[in-house]
């Protein structure tokens, strides 16, 4: 403190906690102990220098003693004596006169005694001293605590995901609640404002607990201590670390008042789940400042420091309120509150405002954005990043491509899939970057490099007709040989004359290899660079086939750019970046006006691309009552399958296969992609139409009921009602009948247990038709919703939609069965 500083408002410590008038004032005891240990090590080298010089005159002394009596010996033998051999088996005497060396026999003892004390006084003396003028400055260590927090939002808003650590805002003293001040020292050092930095009490205390509980269960450190460890020092569990922490502590209460120390402390302290300092676990826990906490979340913050990774509230919070009920207790016993203050805070409910753990397969997305944020942003403080991505397609997207690996993917040997969901104007809206990002963190929508096989014709026909072709220009399809080059068709027919737009729906490759001659290799790769594809093609006469490797997000860019028109098209997962100051970091712009597709190619590409999916190889793909249009795609030996479709408003690449290019079992593009194309548009439509709120497990709220599609809800012929007996969590027993619930396929085990111990003495209300299926509800809620929601069973294939988006969710929460 400066004579120029201003004063600071002290903080209240509580009845029991600050210095009293008859307590010694902690900053004179933190001088007179400096002051002591000064003299201590004065008065220890006195010692050592006065020791060694008597050890030295000790040894000179029996060194002259020795040398004495050799030579009075060696003079008093006769020179005879000395040259005659000792006689074997007789012992040698001593002569008279030898009696001093009985006297040197006992010296060495006492040198030895001697040096057993002095050898390591001084190597004590050497290592503290060294120690203390080795000390570090007071805050020069620098805590890596990683990137700064990122807070992530929907498209509408909603937080779903965080990252990177919170810092916070520094806490002064008019900053600091006064009940989160004495919760702190009640539970951490309860002698913070009597003791000079080291508690011996304490130290003492915790030796004696740690000894009678067999191990280490109570520290003896000092919040002084835990500061200086903090802000100057590495986390080594050393012995040097601790002897350094213990001067250090001894500066600091000389030269920083106790609420300066404190309030250093719950600055640098961490709370768990990447929130350093007090007032970024307040915003981090319960969304206010610091200042704002009431005494049980106050007390719950002080609980933390202790093991902060095990007690966060957001994934242990009934061990976090275990343990604020214990700081509590402390805060009574010093006398801070009264019995009846902390009965009444246990009552009171500590609602949490934290961000819930992000979805496992979002992390795909949000590991891309990463590195966006950090070049768009350009600062290391925290932000909140409004993302692209519509939770709602998110979840749809992660269901439906699950279920058809679950369904088809052993026996077809498949074992990974990746998708990309894209609006007209580029906005990642959902990305699944492979079947579990907990297995496997590779993005395989981004970072995967494969062979689009003839999803790569777009780019040959988007060629030929910027060059005058029509999709009525009549094509042989008849063998063809280019160089060493003989492309088949998939089938091994030939069908002489035909229009482009059948051979492109049919995906005749002899006609698409004679395009390319035509419109010239060069120019396709031209086409490809215009609509986004930036990685590397070969010019050879194959690439028209797709013997280049792309990128899922390549080729889909590359179709959203035929839809919107816009070449390139450009994809982002971005819309903004807030920082703590009212104006934004980054707010994405409205596109400058990029070039065009010229309209008549366009619309001929457009018509081709949909004649796949009415007539060709994406048949599988087609949604009554609405326009698709889209292109398969499978490489040599079925190593990859791919479909990238879309409707008038998204575009959507699907790719499956293995990761180590096995091949799979005559997977074609027209097949599983196709299929997932058509499962997630058929009721991403029904969902953007709708405006579907997103159901969660956690509430164990169902997803509102949608207009089933096929096959419809059961006619009801009877309605029952009574309190029901679990057989499985798909099949209840309601007054002596057999109930099973429509579109779900019941667990037994733990999992039908739960669902019993859930309905007990609880009445449903069931519609039933002939064949006692139906629908069942429970308290105004809809039972089958409820069971899928919270991963208790699974969803029939023909269940309705709303109980497959439940099913989906559950999947994307890890819930019940689903949990891993």
């Amino acid at each position: 403190m400066t004579p120029d500083a201003p004063e600071r408002a002290p903080i209240d410590p509580g009845p029991a906690q600050g210095p009293g008038p008859d307590t010694p004032d902690p900053r004179r005891a933190a001088h007179e102990a400096g002051r002591a240990a000064r003299d201590f090590f004065r008065h220890l080298w006195i010692l050592v220098a006065a020791a060694g010089r008597g050890l030295l005159r000790l040894w000179q002394s029996g060194f002259a003693r020795t040398a004495g009596v050799l030579t009075r010996k060696r003079d008093r033998v006769p020179p005879v004596a000395a040259a005659r051999p000792a006689v074997a088996g007789t012992a040698m005497r001593p002569a008279p006169g030898a009696a001093p060396f009985g006297r040197l026999r006992r010296r060495p003892v006492l040198l030895a005694v001697g040096a057993a004390i002095l050898l390591p006084t001084l190597a004590l003396a050497i290592y503290l001293l060294a120690a203390l003028l080795t000390l570090p400055p007071l805050g020069g260590a620098v805590v890596d605590t990683g990137q700064r927090a990122i807070t992530v939002e929907a498209d509408d808003g909603r937080v779903f995901a965080t990252r990177g650590s919170f810092r916070g805002q520094k806490l002064t003293a008019a900053d600091l609640p006064k009940h989160l001040a004495q919760a702190i020292v009640a539970i951490e050092d309860r002698r913070f404002y009597s003791h000079w930095g080291i508690d011996l009490r304490g130290l003492a205390r915790a030796a004696w607990r740690n000894a009678l509980g067999g191990g280490v269960r109570e520290g003896g450190s000092t919040i002084t201590q835990q500061y200086v460890r903090l802000t100057s020092l590495n986390q080594e569990k050393t012995l040097w670390r601790k002897v350094q922490e213990a001067f250090l502590a001894l500066r600091v209460e000389t030269t920083m008042s106790k609420d300066e120390i404190l309030l250093g402390y719950l600055d640098a302290a961490y709370f768990g789940a990447g929130a350093y300092g007090a007032d970024a676990a307040a915003r981090r826990y319960f969304g206010k400042p610091a200042k704002a906490l009431t005494l049980p979340e106050a007390a719950m913050l002080a609980g933390l420091v202790r093991a902060p990774s095990q007690l966060a509230p957001t994934r242990n919070l009934g061990g976090a309120k275990e343990r604020a009920d214990v700081v509590l207790q402390a805060m009574v016993e010093t006398g801070a509150i009264t019995q009846a203050e902390a009965d009444a805070a246990r009552k009171q409910s500590v609602t949490l405002k934290s961000p819930p753990e992000a979805p496992p397969g979002t992390n795909y997305f949000l590991d891309m954005i990463a590195g966006d944020v950090k070049r768009l942003a350009g600062t290391d403080g925290d932000m909140t990043v409004r993302s692209t991505l519509n939770l709602d397609l998110q979840s749809l997207a992660e269901g439906v491509v699950a279920r058809r690996l679950d369904k088809d993917g052993a026996k077809r040997k498949v074992g990974q899939a990746a998708m990309v969901v894209l609006s007209k104007t580029g906005a990642i809206l959902a990305m699944v970057g492979g079947r579990d990002y907990e297995d496997s963190q590779f993005n395989r929508a981004v970072q995967a490099k494969r062979q689009p096989g003839s999803l790569f014709k777009l780019l040959v026909y988007l060629t030929a007709y910027e060059q005058g072709l029509t999709p009525e220009t009549v094509m042989d399809d008849r063998p063809v040989r280019i160089g060493d080059w003989e492309p088949e068709n998939d089938d091994g027919r030939y069908r002489g004359p035909v229009p482009l737009r059948t051979a492109f729906a049919l995906s005749i490759n002899t006609v698409a290899a004679q395009l390319g001659q035509e419109v010239g290799i060069p120019a396709v790769i031209a086409t490809a660079r215009k609509l986004g594809i930036q990685s590397e093609l070969p010019n050879v006469p194959s690439l028209v086939l797709g013997s280049g490797t792309v990128s899922l997000l390549e080729m889909t860019r590359a179709y959203g750019s035929v839809l919107s028109g816009r070449v390139p098209l450009q994809s982002f997962g971005i819309h903004a970046i807030r920082g703590a100051a009212p104006q934004p970091l980054y707010v994405r712009a409205d596109p400058a006006p990029t070039a065009q597709l010229a309209q008549e190619p366009r619309q001929m590409m457009l018509d081709s691309l949909q004649a796949v999916v009415e007539s060709g190889t994406g048949r599988a793909a087609r949604v009554p009552g609405q326009i698709i249009g889209g292109k398969t795609g499978t490489s040599q030996d079925f190593r990859d399958a791919w479909f990238v479709g879309m409707t008038p408003d998204l575009v959507v690449g699907i790719w499956v296969g293995n990761d180590d290019d096995k091949p799979m079992n005559r997977m074609f593009g027209g097949e599983m992609p196709a299929g997932i194309f058509h499962d997630f548009v058929q009721r991403a439509s029904a969902q953007l139409a709708k405006g579907k709120p997103r159901p969660s497990a956690e509430r164990a709220e169902p997803a509102p009921a949608a207009a089933p599609a096929q096959p419809p809800t059961p006619v009801a012929s009877a309605e029952i009602r009574g309190v029901p007996e679990v057989i499985d969590t798909g099949t209840l027993s309601l007054r002596g009948r057999t109930v099973h619930l429509l579109g779900v396929v019941g667990e037994r085990g733990h999992l039908a247990r739960q669902l019993a111990s859930y309905l007990r003495r609880r009445e449903v209300v069931c519609s039933l038709s002939e064949d006692a299926t139906g629908r069942c509800r429970i308290e105004g809620d809809d039972l089958a919703a409820l069971i899928l929601t919270a991963g208790g069973a699974r969803a029939a294939e023909d269940a309705p939609p709303d109980l497959l988006g439940a099913e989906e969710q559950a999947r994307a929460e890890r819930v019940g069965l689903w949990g891993r």
